[in-house]
Formats: C-alpha cells, sequence, structure tokens
C-alpha cells in the first residue's frame, strides 16, 4: 500500500523513538530504484527516509486522537 501526503499512518522501526506511534505523512519522494520513501511528521518531531514496508495505515480511531 503507498501512502499521500496528509495520510496519517503508524510507524514500525524498532530503532525509532517513534516506533507505535501515529504520524502525518508530510512528503513523498521516489528513489533512485523507484520505491517511495516518506518524511512523516510527529507531535515530537519528525522521521525521514522512512520505507513504505516501515508504515501502516492508522485506524480512524487512531487518527481521530491525533
Amino acid at each position: 500500500m503507498s501512502f499521500e501526503k496528509d495520510d496519517k499512518v503508524v510507524l514500525h522501526d524498532k530503532h525509532s523513538e517513534f516506533d507505535g506511534e501515529t504520524g502525518t505523512v508530510t512528503q513523498v519522494i521516489e528513489s533512485m530504484f523507484g520505491e517511495p520513501t516518506y518524511t512523516i511528521s510527529f507531535d515530537e518531531g519528525q522521521e525521514v527516509g522512512i520505507a513504505q514496508d516501515q508504515l501502516e495505515a492508522a485506524d480512524a480511531d487512531e487518527a481521530d486522537e491525533e
């Protein structure tokens, strides 16, 4: 599943301080290999260069809480 700007997503990256948190896609960049990478904005910061397989769409309930 690909994501668009302003989509609410949950980050899954055990090395990130935002692991398991819901954020908003602020930028989509296509890599030189044709795969999209994402910039995700959270209340306390952002993560850059996130691969599509590290994200899942946020449930409507989670998105409403933000």
